[in-house]
């Protein structure tokens, strides 16, 4: 049975409580984007160099990455409720706080604090979505990619409209969008069954020392390289006004959300999850190496075309993380992102300053290069994936007091 139709009827018959944490999803993953199109502006506002303003990238990862040791401690101490209320705080807070900046220096340390808020909601928010939705955890995590991908997509465009008026007002936006979310998982979320055991800090470190989560995680990490090269350094390359540059990142978004919703599935259940990664991996380091060698016209048809290529990934990632160990959902989610968001860090920082170094084209071959690893990485610890993938799969676990479905 096609795994999109067997979730599809429940997809949009979901509790009110999964709706109220989807729609803030939406809005967080926005946040990564949102800065896309205003990155020159925010350059010239603040009078600072590209390598400067993609900090504001490094921050937010960096700090995410760290504090995913966090979020098992917290929500298993707090509950879920207050722990995506907790996050949802902080971004507000932060997000409210960069609109106000008047140097880059407090605008990258703004968004610092919002990576701490945003990790603490979107980890806990995928688990929440997971225990909660109807249709098990294959539903779930189509929501949950539906959500990314919404936000990937919409996140360009608000900061496109709202950056052409002034690059403070995305931030402002996010904020008022954000304030929203709360008052809906306020009203509408009941606090989740706090786990019987509470998560240590280094619990998702020693999840890591599974074979097979381990291997997706470090792959996930040169993947992740690639991934915001393209989000990140793309935008200086391309060069465009915030309108155009957000219609082109909207366009990339809406492929990522159809790639990962509609299309990935169908993929896996006729070629297995782990070929449609290592292939999609390879294209992606295709595409990267001609969007950095090709005409502007291909930059753009490049760009746009990666978000079919990622869209794909982050489905398969996502359910190989969640799935390939014996780990609680939630403790191998934050030790699989504490591993990746590393490399969403280091690309916005190392990307532009190797341009510095050398010239436009190798922060693309970089790109490619870490694309190909990601890949050879799935083909040599295929075994162990596939083994634990395959024994995993058809049993039943019961997490947190709530029964939830392998894929």
């Amino acid at each position: 049975m096609d795994p999109l139709d067997a979730g599809a009827g429940s997809i949009l018959r979901q509790p009110k409580a999964v709706w109220a944490t989807a729609g803030a999803s939406v809005v967080a993953f926005m946040g990564i984007g949102l800065v896309d199109p205003i990155l020159p502006s925010i350059a010239q506002g603040l009078h600072a160099t590209p390598s400067q303003v993609s900090l504001l990238f490094t921050s937010y990862f960096l700090i995410t990455a760290v504090a995913m040791l966090l979020t098992g401690f917290v929500s298993s101490r707090i509950g879920g409720k207050k722990t995506l209320l907790l996050g949802l705080a902080f971004v507000i807070l932060f997000a409210g706080l960069a609109g106000t900046s008047d140097t880059v220096g407090q605008l990258v340390g703004f968004r610092a604090g919002w990576g701490l808020g945003n990790a603490l909601f979107v980890s806990t928010a995928l688990a929440v979505i997971v225990g909660a939705a109807a249709g098990g955890s294959a539903a779930a995590i189509l929501l949950y990619e539906s959500a990314l991908g919404l936000g990937m997509a919409c996140g360009p465009l608000l900061g496109a409209v709202l950056g052409n008026i002034s690059w403070r007002y995305p931030f402002f936006g996010t904020a008022t969008l954000m304030a929203i979310g709360f008052l809906c998982i306020t009203v509408f979320l009941k606090e989740q069954p706090k786990p019987a055991r509470k998560t240590s800090i280094l619990d998702p470190l020693k999840a890591l020392g599974h074979g097979g989560l381990a291997s997706a995680a470090v792959s996930a990490f040169f993947y992740n390289y690639t991934f915001f090269t393209v989000l990140a350094f793309t935008p200086f390359v391309l060069n465009m006004t915030p309108y155009r540059s957000g219609a082109v990142f909207f366009a990339w978004g809406v492929l990522l959300a159809v790639f990962s919703v509609v299309v990935a599935p169908r993929m896996q259940e006729r070629f297995g999850s782990l070929k449609v990664l290592g292939g999609s991996l390879v294209l992606l380091a295709a595409d990267v190496l001609v969007l950095g060698y090709g005409s502007h016209t291909a930059a753009i048809v490049c760009t746009i075309l990666s978000g079919a290529f990622i869209g794909v990934n982050n489905t398969v990632y996502t359910e190989l993380a969640l799935g390939v160990s014996d780990a609680p959902r939630p403790v191998a989610s934050a030790g699989y992102n504490f591993v990746r968001w590393f490399a969403a860090a280091a690309a916005p920082y190392f990307a532009p300053k190797i341009e510095e170094w050398t010239d436009i084209h190798i922060p693309f071959v970089v790109a490619a290069v870490t694309a190909l690893l990601g890949a050879v990485v799935v083909a040599v610890r295929r075994r162990s994936l596939v083994h634990e993938a395959e024994e995993l799969a058809p049993r039943h676990a019961t997490e947190d007091g709530v029964t939830v479905f392998a894929n």
